[in-house]
């Protein structure tokens, strides 16, 4: 058994210590990241011309030579992105781009069944992406329905923390992000409360999906659209939405989740976000979840009791869940977004009549205007980390600060 082994560290030692090594990366960690994988990126522009099925990477410890995934995205510059973390204390860690054939690692990838997206890695569904419009049940205004959401989404156990059409809210859809207050065109629209009838938002069309070693992820055009009383409509507002899915750690019981989006106005007309209570970028928790088996917790110390209309970094939301479990995600909000630290919607214990049902919403313009102009783009970016068990404020902080700044990489060609 020793023998085998130390045959196969010879092994990959040798293979991957003959290749011709194109560029050394260090990468500096400079807190730890509270065993919690990080993303690392590294554009490849100027460093290699090689083909991906030519390119291998590998972390070097003294004389040994490990192969790790990783995945290279087309493009003007070619990103090469890997997944890491501290061990140990270690604040700096070594790689090698080499010429040769890559390892094989299992993939996280993207398919399309009964309308929807759906994210998979192995044998486990983390996150299904809406594209049909899903009608509310019979009898229920049709203005309810919508497209364009997330719904469900996976814990890596398997059970769903998020809900659609609850009765008390029909137009709730999972993890979803539209604007309440909007005036537009000298009239005042609403693309949340859409049994109004005067706006919604669709899915228009994919524009991309990728599966791959590191990550999986689907981009897609959504539209914003005033809704005419003369039975017309026009697109307000365009956005480009993109999820991406990180592959899991092996019998990881987390993993990680990044939302993008990127607003551009539709016409020659201004799109007037006004400030109002809830608004963005939301989440109606599941069913499972009451004032009993739930709590909250942001990055200023605050609870479920006192956190509605204060201002975070990051927000855990978990709970007991099925199968004698508990779990959930901290909501990260970027520090590149609007009126960041965000302020913060969500429903105390005394919600929908004394239940305690869960609602967390990162409402940007809770307390101030936004306008969008023509000819700009606006973007806004989140990360959740979903996990079973128990998530602590202290890796909460740690995910948010690699969020935020992601980890320096020194290149050495």
């Amino acid at each position: 058994m020793i023998r085998h082994s130390l045959l196969i560290l010879f092994l990959m030692s040798s293979l991957t210590g003959t290749g011709q090594v194109i560029a050394t990366f260090e990468v500096n960690l400079p807190a730890a990241t509270n065993d919690l994988e990080i993303p690392v990126n590294v554009s490849l522009k100027g460093i290699s011309s090689f083909p991906d099925k030519s390119l291998s990477l590998v972390k070097v410890n003294g004389d040994q030579k490990m192969p790790v995934p990783f995945q290279v995205t087309p493009g003007n510059e070619r990103i090469v992105s890997w997944l890491t973390k501290s061990a140990g204390g270690e604040k700096k860690q070594t790689y090698q781009l080499i010429k040769g054939t890559p390892g094989k690692f299992n993939q996280v990838t993207v398919n399309e069944k009964d309308g929807a997206y759906i994210i998979s890695a192995g044998n486990k569904n983390l996150l299904s992406y809406v594209h049909k419009k899903v009608y509310p049940p019979a009898g229920i205004d049709t203005a309810y329905g919508r497209s364009g959401f997330i719904h469900p989404l996976w814990t890596p156990h398997g059970q769903e923390i998020t809900r659609i059409q609850p009765k008390d809210h029909y137009h709730h859809y999972g993890i979803w992000n539209p604007w309440t207050h909007v005036l537009f065109e000298n009239d005042t629209v609403d693309f949340w409360n859409i049994g109004g009838k005067n706006a919604t938002v669709r899915f228009a069309k994919l524009l991309s999906q990728t599966s791959g070693t590191i990550f999986s992820e689907i981009k897609v055009l959504h539209e914003h659209v005033v809704l005419k009383k003369d039975g017309g409509e026009k697109i307000a507002l365009n956005e480009n939405q993109t999820i991406r899915i990180y592959k899991p750690e092996e019998h990881s019981d987390y993993y990680i989740m990044d939302f993008i989006s990127e607003m551009s106005c539709a016409s020659q007309s201004p799109f007037h976000i006004v400030a109002y209570r809830y608004a963005g970028f939301g989440w109606r928790a599941t069913e499972f979840w009451t004032k009993d088996n739930s709590e909250m917790l942001t990055s200023e110390g605050k609870t479920r009791d006192n956190t509605d209309g204060t201002k975070g970094r990051w927000i855990i939301v978990y709970g007991d869940l099925p199968g004698n479990d508990s779990g959930g995600a901290v909501m990260l909000s970027s520090p590149e977004n609007f009126n960041h630290p965000e302020p913060l919607r969500i429903w105390d214990k005394n919600a929908n009549g004394g239940r305690g049902d869960v609602f967390a919403n990162f409402a940007t313009t809770k307390d101030k205007d936004w306008i969008l102009e023509p000819g700009k783009t606006y973007t806004l970016k989140y990360r959740m980390v979903v996990f079973n068990g128990k998530m602590d404020a202290a890796k909460a902080e740690s995910a948010w600060q690699y969020f935020a700044i992601p980890a320096e990489v020194k290149i050495k060609k």
